[in-house]
């Protein structure tokens, strides 16, 4: 091999190893702790006080699933990994359903945008409308990136049980909701 042939192999090794760092780096994480900054005490509260409207225009109060296990989950029409693990929630909102478990999906798109989604990927569970105003209120809940997907999970007695930063494998959160239900 030439040296002109190591140098391109090396720069491309490089290159490869940035890449892959960067990657790993950006990958979203896991936690039954709450990620990033630690929630602030009053957000599971806030929570519970949001009246959001649902497609249709009425009013939604989030209180009324206090004493369940909630999942919130953030999410836009737009957001690929938000739309590639809906089905999962669906799937998991109807196994879960008897046991006290209810999804709740929170978009910041507008109601015609939802509807249309909704023809092609039906959801089994309220899909809510926010506003950029509540997708900052999910910082407090310790989503300080204000990525999507952004999945809040609360216990029965409303307290921020887990969260997690980008896309959940069903698989991982069926389990994680397995164990919230045991107690």
């Amino acid at each position: 091999m030439t040296g002109r042939t190591w140098f391109t192999l090396a720069i491309a090794a490089t290159l490869a190893a940035i890449s892959s760092a960067f990657i790993y780096l950006r990958q979203p994480t896991l936690s039954d702790k709450p990620q990033a900054e630690s929630p602030r005490p009053e957000a599971a509260a806030r929570i519970f006080s949001l009246v959001l409207r649902d497609v249709e225009g009425r009013p939604q109060r989030l209180e009324q699933w206090r004493g369940k296990i909630l999942v919130v989950n953030y999410w836009a029409t737009w957001c690929h990994p938000c739309k590639e693990e809906m089905p999962g929630f669906s799937r998991l909102q109807q196994q879960f359903q008897s046991k006290g478990v209810q999804f709740v999906g929170i978009s910041i798109d507008d109601a015609d945008k939802i509807i249309e989604f909704q023809k092609s990927t039906p959801v089994a569970y309220p899909l809510l409308i926010g506003d950029m105003d509540t997708m900052k209120q999910s910082a407090n809940l310790g989503n300080q990136r204000q990525g999507l997907p952004f999945t809040a999970v609360f216990g029965r007695d409303g307290s921020l049980a887990m969260t997690k930063l980008g896309r959940w494998n069903d698989a991982d959160l069926e389990s994680k909701l397995a164990a919230l239900i045991r107690p």
